[in-house]
């Protein structure tokens, strides 16, 4: 399951939504907005997407999370908006007979959101001018031809 949201993410509630029955492992990963970035005061960070190829973009990182690692279940829920320091960005949870194939996915999970989601972050300092992080990053969108 995956879910881009503007609401406060419950790792409790979301870790509930997992479907199990015969794990031996969940693996949980919260990214959370740090007090300190680049030796500056973050005030607050920002986020936007392109949401319908962000969903897409979830949605087959789920998929090869499941396949590479056969997990029972997983799910992959970020946040958008302007999250305060402490709140939860991006909640991961893996579900799996084996610890070390939930952790994996976890980490596998984390690691393409970054590369591959066109989820962009704007940093707000305390002092200072606000920066987007990685905003020159190279994201390949297709738009469809018009058709004739």
């Amino acid at each position: 399951m995956i879910r881009i949201t503007r609401q406060v993410l419950d790792e409790k509630a979301i870790t509930s939504k997992l479907k199990l029955k015969v794990h031996g492992a969940v693996v949980t990963f919260a990214g959370t907005t740090r007090l300190y970035s680049d030796g500056k005061k973050v005030r607050m960070l920002e986020y936007e997407a392109y949401e319908p190829m962000a969903t897409k973009k979830l949605r087959e990182i789920e998929a090869d999370m499941r396949k590479k690692w056969k997990l029972e279940d997983a799910v992959i829920f970020h946040r958008l908006g302007n999250l305060e320091v402490g709140e939860v960005s991006v909640f991961i949870a893996a579900a799996s007979e084996h610890r070390a194939e939930a952790f994996d996915a976890c980490r596998f999970a984390i690691e393409e959101i970054k590369e591959k989601v066109p989820i962009w972050k704007k940093e707000h300092w305390v002092n200072g001018k606000p920066h987007w992080v990685r905003a020159d990053a190279n994201w390949e969108v297709k738009i469809p031809e018009p058709k004739p």
